[in-house]
């Protein structure tokens, strides 16, 4: 009996001894596997990355803005655009927000604040579509304003471009010059050229260009009109506005995307072979936007395009426009703008706006180049992902 329960205790030693062996061999050759896995996948440039967003980005009252422009630095992306209240007078600046993940937006601070401004600031009115461009190794911030009056509440009759410069994206930013026009122009925006030229484009009751020296802040030669909403050619969603202009080069054309309001807000695309043109329909139709016969019809009755035939477009959106280009996850070119909920839309869209539906949000999507033409995707409202 005792030399059985002595030989069982040694098998039961062998065998506790062998399980331990192999435990600590599967252990360590599971790690080192990992280990591995993980140092090819941080060293293999083939290494997939996916990232997914959900239209509108922003759904958050506090931060609200309209024709929103976005610019990375580093790892972090920066956005401004029109702060509330839009149309009813004066707002409060140029407000910044800032993410890390292009998902997750807060606000960072107000690169121009109203408040702080001396009572006789010849731009204290609306504040429209500010624009950030890294040119030259410094920032431009471009804004629309004018000053307010007793008789002018809105600053309007003076509303113009003003140019800012600043070492930092988050400024402070020290005015350069404005108005860098004698008449009523917005929506300003820059582009530097591979020579070092830089040129502005703006709208106001039509598309204008002109070269500038950014270090005065004075252009070269008089602003030019080049297309009117009007203008003979024209297709007809344009006839209600044109608004918007933002410029790239590609494989030496210049492509201007810009914005109409006449069938809700849609992008279009111009194309030159020179920065000043001419400039000529890239495409006939819009590359992008949103359609709805019933948005904003007085507008249709003013100004004579009531009639138009069209059909609404399959989004919830009312507005999806004003686009501005920027670099996204994945370092290729990514188109933002303000997307506004239709209160009007079908099922199975919910008819009932929530409080932050009501107000324009952040919205993106990816930008396409394919045999010398850019394309963007119907504006989107459920999750999308993007392998890169």
């Amino acid at each position: 009996m005792t030399a059985d329960i002595k030989v069982s205790g040694v098998n039961i030693k062998m065998k506790i001894e062998t399980f331990l062996f192999w435990s600590f061999f599967v252990f360590t050759t599971i790690s080192f596997a990992q280990e591995q896995t993980n140092k090819n996948a941080s060293t293999d440039s083939t290494a997939k990355h996916i990232f997914c967003y959900t239209n509108p980005i922003t759904r958050d009252t506090s931060i609200a803005m309209r024709d929103h422009c976005i610019i990375k630095v580093g790892k972090m992306w920066y956005c401004t655009g029109t702060s509330l209240p839009v149309w009813t007078g004066p707002n409060p600046g140029v407000k910044l927000l800032v993410s890390d993940d292009l998902i997750h937006w807060k606000f960072h601070s107000w690169l121009i604040d109203a408040s702080e401004l001396p009572p006789d600031c010849p731009y204290n009115g609306r504040f429209w579509a500010p624009e950030i461009h890294y040119i030259q190794n410094k920032y431009w911030l471009t804004v629309n304003s004018g000053k307010v009056t007793e008789d002018d509440p809105k600053g309007m009759k003076t509303h113009s471009i003003w140019l800012f410069s600043s070492d930092e994206v988050t400024g402070p930013y020290k005015l350069v010059n404005g108005p860098l026009t004698p008449q009523y122009n917005n929506d300003a925006t820059l582009f530097e050229d591979e020579d070092g030229k830089t040129y502005l484009y703006c709208s106001g009751n039509g598309l204008f260009r002109a070269e500038i020296d950014l270090s005065t802040g004075k252009l070269i030669g008089s602003i030019q009109k080049f297309l009117d909403k009007k203008s003979p050619g024209n297709p007809d969603w344009v006839v209600g506005g044109i608004e918007g202009p933002f410029v790239v080069k590609r494989e030496g054309t210049y492509f201007m995307f810009f914005s109409s309001w006449t069938r809700g807000y849609e992008v279009g695309l111009l194309k030159s072979k020179s920065p000043l043109g001419p400039w000529e329909f890239a495409s006939r139709e819009p590359i992008f936007g949103t359609r709805k016969k019933g948005y904003r019809p007085e507008l249709a009755i003013e100004g004579g395009y009531a009639d138009l035939k069209f059909y609404d477009s399959e989004d919830p959106y009312c507005e999806t426009g004003h686009n501005a280009l920027f670099e996204g996850p994945d370092g290729k070119l990514w188109s933002s703008c303000h997307y506004i909920m239709y209160d009007k839309r079908p099922y199975p869209y919910c008819p009932d706006l929530q409080p932050w539906e009501k107000t324009p949000q952040l919205g993106i999507e990816p930008v396409h180049y394919k045999d010398g033409m850019f394309y963007i995707n119907k504006p989107t409202w459920t999750e999308q992902c993007v392998e890169y």
